[in-house]
């Protein structure tokens, strides 16, 4: 297993890169969805402004990325290298992802993910995350899904928020 750790700020550069590569792994599905639908990955610059951003090894080859939104931690971004998929890697980043945010004083952990899709929807479940229903949905978590709604994300598939405690 690969170290996880904090990213270093002269790392940060690196994760745009490896969220586009990660992303292809969308247009494996049947019927795909075309990695070229998403929204253009993070830049360093974007990453700089994160809550907290962790990294699975040396170079990294997974990173997730932390933001705050209504009070609680929430998992903005999870990646990994495809040819480290399928490793643990990811699930080992939400568990480090909700042990930084439990230390750090939060208490929930919130997601927005596609649901259906194995390695999202029932890979978070998998992870102790529970969907919050639409009317659940507090102002931040509507904003994010609004968001996602103008960039056409909910063509390629049905979207949903989730949220864990940590």
């Amino acid at each position: 297993m690969l170290e996880i750790r904090p990213a270093a700020l002269s790392e940060f550069s690196l994760l745009p890169e490896l969220e586009a590569e990660a992303d292809l792994r969308f247009e494996c599905l049947v019927p795909p969805i075309s990695a070229s639908d998403f929204p253009a990955p993070g830049t360093a610059a974007d990453n700089a402004q994160a809550l907290h951003i962790m990294v699975a090894g040396r170079p990294p080859r997974g990173f997730v990325r932390l933001v705050a939104i209504d009070g609680r931690a929430h998992l903005e971004q999870l990646a990994v290298s495809l040819d480290y998929g399928r490793q643990g890697i990811g699930r080992a980043l939400v568990h480090a992802a909700k042990a930084w945010a439990r230390e750090s004083g939060f208490h929930e952990m919130t997601l927005s993910t596609f649901a259906d899709v194995p390695f999202n929807g029932p890979f978070y479940a998998s992870c102790g995350f529970v969907e919050i229903l639409p009317e659940e949905l507090t102002a931040g978590l509507q904003a994010v899904r609004r968001q996602e709604i103008a960039l056409g994300l909910d063509v390629a598939g049905r979207r949903i928020a989730m949220i864990s405690a940590v």
